[in-house]
């Protein structure tokens, strides 16, 4: 069974930043690739950023500049640094997989509980 743990989500005043963690454990042979999505009321999940095990990171362009995205392989851990946050980035954040479990022949996209975060103006 694979668990992605999340982390670092909370309340921020506008131009503050936060950092999100999140951790992927259990039986895993590989990961591929991880990233962040997110989810503001009413709205569909949007993708924030992604980076393969190569280290090959993708971006949403409207947040390119403010957050940065970064991979421990050695950790299975993934993060997200966010700098002069703003209202509009008010959501839950969710963090995502692409894993290939030990004794599975197929890779698989796991997702984590999601972590709040609220930027106050």
């Amino acid at each position: 069974q694979v668990r992605l743990v999340e982390s670092g989500g909370g309340l921020v005043q506008a131009g503050g930043s936060l950092r999100l963690s999140c951790a992927a454990s259990g039986s895993i042979f590989s990961i591929t690739a991880m990233g962040w999505y997110r989810q503001a009321p009413g709205k569909q999940r949007e993708l924030v950023a992604t980076i393969t095990s190569g280290g090959r990171t993708d971006y949403s362009d409207s947040l390119k500049g403010r957050f940065t995205i970064t991979l421990d392989n050695a950790k299975n851990a993934v993060y997200l640094q966010m700098n002069s946050l703003k209202p509009e980035d008010t959501a839950a954040y969710y963090c995502n997989a692409n894993i290939r479990p030990l004794g599975g022949s197929s890779w698989v996209d796991y997702w984590g509980q999601g972590t709040q975060v609220t930027v106050s103006s």
